[in-house]
């Protein structure tokens, strides 16, 4: 933690963030509900983690409960990056990884749009800010 996070009012929120690709450049994003921070935008598949919980629990977790996805055992979670982000309301620090094998068809369980998108269609502009980082490196790969 920096002196500047040890001071600040505003918590960090880590947050597990899974990237599932295709053979196609296909990656997995849901749609934020309305109501979330940053809602209506897309999102690649994650959620908060939990006190004592590691990045692959927590993505076995997130991918369980919002979209119906079961992560392979034993979990095949490559990290991938950090990204620590200030939206001014909240601090997040985004643990990426790179997800391989899993079982189930994805599906919005909270009722959120969930859909298989071309890396190259990617729009920053249609993610929370964190996210540009993840865009910027999966493009980079496709170039």
């Amino acid at each position: 933690m920096t002196a500047e996070q040890a001071i600040s009012p505003v918590p960090l929120i880590r947050v597990a963030v899974g990237v599932v690709e295709t053979a196609e450049n296909r990656v997995l994003v849901a749609r934020r509900p309305e109501h979330q921070h940053q809602g209506g935008r897309w999102e690649f598949p994650g959620g908060k983690i939990e006190t004592g919980e590691s990045l692959a629990e927590a993505l076995m977790r997130e991918f369980a409960e919002e979209v119906g996805l079961t992560l392979d055992v034993p979990v095949d979670v490559t990290p991938w990056q950090v990204i620590e982000h200030d939206y001014g309301d909240r601090q997040v620090r985004l643990e990426v990884a790179r997800v391989g094998a899993f079982s189930g068809e994805a599906v919005g369980l909270e009722g959120q749009e969930v859909c298989w998108m071309l890396v190259t269609e990617l729009d920053p502009e249609q993610f929370p800010a964190a996210n540009a980082g993840i865009i910027e490196s999966l493009r980079a790969e496709c170039a």
